[in-house]
């Protein structure tokens, strides 16, 4: 630490602030002390911190660290989003971009909103294949084989949209306003659960498939789904 202008404390979330409480008596003053969490803020991270001499920051990756040995791999091209201390910010935020990583300054207030906007991209998505996948075990398949038959759609989907935004990527029954293909769907889901979900994500592709097709008329589709949704 006595040689490091910048420290970084790549620790658990929970385990952060322990760690500041442990180290803020190590001769920290002029140091630039970073952590990685998406959610907390540097002053959540390091109350205080002022008070002695030092700049604290929030640097964190957005991309979905699996593998704390291989995962610095992939880390190419990622975006950071950083927040914290103005008087080093432009320091740090050069140190990310050097490596050749967009980066972006966030407000504080704005941490959990960012934070909820990538696990919804990330981890929320998780949740949605493996419904996709148990419905294929029901049809029959094995786990394996699900998946197998499943990757090339989860994989060409996800690069599209990337590449050209959910507006511009969206397909099947209801960016074609196919209200009985959607109608057949919700009767074939077994529990209340899984018809909220396809629900609410449909609901939010008819206002995508809107702003695609505004010459199109959604209404019976938007019927067909509340009409369900209040069962």
């Amino acid at each position: 630490m006595r040689e490091c202008d910048i420290i970084f404390l790549t620790v658990p979330d929970g385990s952060i602030r322990n760690v500041w409480e442990d180290i803020r008596g190590c001769g920290v003053e002029g140091k630039i002390i970073c952590h990685c969490s998406g959610v907390l803020t540097s002053r959540e991270a390091f109350p205080a911190i002022e008070e002695k001499g030092a700049f604290g920051y929030s640097v964190h990756p957005l991309f979905a660290v699996s593998d704390k040995f291989k995962a610095y791999r992939e880390l190419t091209d990622v975006f950071f989003a950083v927040e914290g201390s103005e008087e080093k910010l432009s320091e740090v935020m050069s140190l990310i971009a050097s490596a050749g990583n967009p980066v972006k300054k966030i407000e504080a207030s704005k941490k959990t909103l960012y934070h909820c906007a990538a696990a919804t991209a990330s981890n929320l998505v998780c949740g949605l294949a493996d419904q996709s996948l148990e419905l294929m075990e029901r049809c029959g398949f094995s786990r394996e084989e699900a998946l197998a038959a499943l990757s090339p759609i989860l994989i060409g989907n996800m690069e599209h949209t990337a590449r050209r935004g959910p507006r511009d990527s969206l397909t099947g029954p209801v960016e074609r306003n196919d209200v009985s293909t959607v109608e057949k769907h919700l009767d074939c889901l077994e529990n209340k659960e899984e018809r909220q979900l396809y629900i609410l994500l449909s609901l939010r592709l008819v206002k995508l498939a809107r702003e695609r097709h505004p010459d199109r008329n959604y209404a019976g589709m938007e019927e067909a789904l509340r009409k369900d949704e209040e069962k």
